[in-house]
């Protein structure tokens, strides 16, 4: 919140900033917003926060803006939360609020970061800002969720969701119909249109594994309800090359340099 009356003796962080680096307050808000910039040795992320003349104000040595690249994040979304489609997280949480729905971007923060994560990557607050979903996921369901701020990787899955390979682990309850795993794999209709080839194997003997592409809301559900079965949970694993791994439900992880889906 800023103050509505400040001590004229405070000023910006990125005012500060640009007049000790001889930048543009652009460029400095950019290295604060990158995480180079503290204020008596603690890391402060907003350029806007106020500083008194006394306080010290440091830029890391190793500060660059060529770091500041727009990351993915993968998320392990649990059942009851809320994942949208092409529409910027904070759009996504007021819309989910309105439908009274939890939005799964409030799972995206610093505190369930995954510790393992292997990619390297410093948490920044910037990281959670301008993020865009084209991998919606039903509420009832759970598993892989990505999350953008890149707009190659927001070209690619907007574009090609349709022909990227998607897994499921489907739990199921009941009897299954007579050839039905066969029918399964091809053989069934869904909203009128026979539907193409697909890989579906026993797990166990109550969970399926789907690999499918094109999928449509609803689907899974209709072709084991046509086959006897019910649907008693939904998980998605992995989408096209790029596994959601050992992320535990409500974790994130940061997509590795050298993952494509």
């Amino acid at each position: 919140m800023t103050d509505k009356n400040p001590d004229p003796t405070h000023i910006r962080l990125a005012k500060r900033v640009a007049e000790q680096l001889n930048c543009s307050r652009s460029t400095a808000e950019q290295f604060i917003e990158g995480g180079f910039v503290s204020v008596d040795g603690q890391v402060v992320e907003a350029p806007g926060a106020r500083v008194r003349p006394d306080q010290a104000v440091a830029v890391a040595q190793d500060a660059s803006l060529l770091a500041l690249t727009p990351v993915t994040l993968l998320l392990h979304k649990p059942v009851g939360f809320e994942a949208g489609l092409g529409v910027p997280a904070g759009q996504a949480a007021h819309a989910s609020r309105s439908q009274g729905a939890t939005p799964a971007t409030t799972l995206l923060n610093a505190a369930s970061h995954l510790a393992e994560d292997a990619s390297g990557i410093r948490v920044l607050q910037r990281h959670f800002k301008q993020l865009e979903c084209f991998t919606p996921l039903p509420t009832e369901a759970s598993g892989l969720v990505v999350y953008t701020q890149d707009k190659r990787i927001a070209r690619k899955l907007a574009e090609d969701i349709e022909s990227l390979e998607q897994e499921c682990i489907v739990e199921v309850k009941g009897d299954i119909a007579p050839h039905g795993l066969q029918r399964l794999c091809h053989g069934l209709s869904f909203n009128g249109r026979p539907l193409p080839p697909i890989k579906v194997s026993w797990q166990s003997e109550t969970k399926l594994r789907f690999a499918l592409k094109g999928i449509r809301p609803g689907q899974i559900p209709a072709m084991c309800d046509a086959v006897g079965l019910t649907v008693v949970a939904l998980k998605r694993i992995r989408i096209g090359r790029v596994p959601l791994a050992k992320v535990p439900e409500g974790q994130w992880r940061y997509l590795q340099p050298w993952e494509r889906f």
